[in-house]
């Protein structure tokens, strides 16, 4: 696959950032509510705080004396989750206007700004 190297002139405008509150739409976890832990606008995924839990086989190191299995989140495409509408509570698309000269998201469900 390949990764493309934007700039940040060109760098393309998501509708996830980085400890939003998002609702999955899609996959195994569909439904659950969670907060953006990083997002990787390279790959377009992001994590989610107890979404695609994953088990991770570790052998002992210094951090993990025992070694076992790790249950940890796994990245999910970021098509997959909607930010969560801060009037509902539930999921929402998200529009663009500006506001004292800044370019603010907002829920296209209630139209307040999503912070």
């Amino acid at each position: 696959m390949k990764e493309t190297n934007y700039s940040n002139r060109f760098q393309p405008k998501y509708h996830v950032k980085k400890n939003d509150t998002v609702v999955v739409i899609a996959g195994a976890d569909k439904g659950k509510k969670g907060r953006v832990i990083e997002v990787d606008y390279a790959k377009n995924r992001v994590m989610v705080e107890g979404v695609n839990i994953v088990s991770k086989h570790t052998r002992p190191t210094q951090q993990y004396p025992n070694g076992g299995i790790i249950k940890k989140e796994a990245p999910i495409h970021i098509s997959n989750v909607m930010p969560v509408d801060p009037k509902s509570g539930k999921g929402t698309r998200v529009g663009r206007k500006e506001e004292n000269g800044k370019s603010v998201r907002y829920s296209k469900k209630s139209g307040e700004i999503i912070k």
